[in-house]
């Protein structure tokens, strides 16, 4: 039993008994590295180049044992795109082969026809090609020139090789949230499964978000097409917070941060929630004595998150067993207090939420490429970040992204 201040009940509901945390995350995200070719306008943690701390070959074969032994089913592995760490798939093999199955997201620039029949023959292992628009125009907009051609090249190597566990991931935003239809279809097509997930301000998304969310209106044709399409789309329990509109969306409908789910980043440090990368949800590090299993049993800030937590503001709102009160990373990235409205809140409380004061938080760090490139998002030329917010300190990842990568 975790070390949860309070003693779990004897029975309840699965979401009750979720609050009281468990012994180990049943959804852990691994950021391996925060190089990536690209550098996604959304992307929340800011990546593009490498930090030389990451965490070596060693270590990360160490957290794979200690995952094992805590008997942890699977980890999301991500970044930056992981596929450019020159070690990926040693410790995708090595993870897989200690009884952890990986479900690792990827843009497609390494999935060749070579590798899609290696990870075809690889048991435990989910592959998530994410892409943003349903179209070239709208995907590369946020995600880059050429990046849907990547994209959708590395879905045809999938699907050629006969890998069976494909997902295509997707952001919403409000320029694809009438797309829905073609991402099923596309999907479909390349006989994967469709993902979607929801947009938070966190990372390069705090700059964008004012821009790329959706709209309230865009926000009710997606709960209606989730209730009659959501048995046969994956969420990541992304949109619990439409679940006040009504009819209660498939999936926990809860926070799980510090609970059920946390992240690990390149250099180790294990946040909350794979979308605050912020010191406020830092809760250790995995080369801290006890290493991962300590941080996750014992940590103050895990013990904290499950305890009693206040409705605040929405506990008088009919809706706040549907909706639980939202997202916690996206109230915390647009400065409003966390047991306030989310700021999409469906009953338009999240906007009068907005128009009052608050304090935006800074980014803990950013891996941004100092300049553009020629395949940048047409958006990272046209954003700017909002005066209110201070930029954090860059931390030093000198290395180029590709080193060593042979196209």
């Amino acid at each position: 039993m975790s070390t949860s201040a309070r003693e779990r009940p004897a029975s309840g509901s699965l979401v009750d008994q979720f609050e009281y945390g468990l012994d180990a995350p049943i959804c852990l995200t691994w950021e391996l590295t925060y190089a990536c070719n690209l550098a996604c306008a959304h992307c929340l943690s800011s990546s593009g180049r490498r930090d030389p701390r990451e965490l070596t070959t060693a270590q990360c074969e160490a957290v794979m044992d200690e995952l094992q032994r805590m008997q942890v089913f699977y980890v999301n592995v991500g970044g930056g795109e992981p596929t450019i760490r020159p070690d990926f798939w040693h410790l995708l093999e090595y993870a897989v082969s200690h009884q952890v199955g990986v479900k690792f997201s990827t843009n497609g620039v390494r999935i060749t026809r070579e590798r899609a029949r290696f990870l075809a023959r690889t048991d435990y292992l989910d592959v998530q090609v994410s892409l943003d628009g349903a179209t070239a125009e709208v995907n590369d907009y946020v995600r880059g020139s050429g990046s849907y051609e990547t994209a959708t090249t590395a879905l045809e190597n999938l699907a050629a090789e006969g890998f069976t566990d494909t997902k295509l991931s997707v952001v919403v935003t409000r320029h694809n949230v009438t797309q829905l239809d073609e991402f099923k279809a596309l999907a479909d097509r390349y006989g994967a499964i469709l993902r979607l997930t929801r947009l938070r301000p966190s990372g390069r998304g705090a700059d964008v978000w004012d821009e790329l969310h959706p709209l309230p209106e865009q926000q009710r044709m997606l709960y209606d097409w989730l209730v009659a399409h959501g048995e046969d789309v994956l969420t990541g329990d992304s949109f619990f917070h439409l679940s006040a509109y009504g009819e209660s969306l498939p999936g926990l409908n809860l926070c799980g941060a510090g609970r059920v789910v946390c992240l690990i980043d390149p250099v180790g440090d294990v946040y909350a929630c794979p979308f605050a990368i912020h010191e406020n949800f830092l809760a250790g590090n995995v080369l801290d004595d006890g290493g991962f299993q300590r941080v996750w049993r014992s940590s103050a800030l895990f013990a904290e998150l499950r305890s009693p937590q206040s409705s605040g503001a929405c506990g008088s709102c009919r809706h706040f067993d549907a909706c639980r009160g939202g997202c916690m990373a996206a109230k915390f990235f647009t400065g409003l207090p966390l047991d306030g409205p989310d700021p999409e809140c469906v009953r338009g409380y999240g906007e009068t939420a907005l128009a009052g004061d608050r304090s935006v938080p800074r980014h803990r760090q950013d891996h941004s490429r100092r300049a553009p490139g020629r395949n940048d998002p047409v958006m990272l030329q046209l954003s700017r970040r909002r005066p209110d917010i201070v930029a954090a300190p860059v931390s030093a990842c000198a290395q180029s992204p590709l080193a060593g990568f042979q196209p």
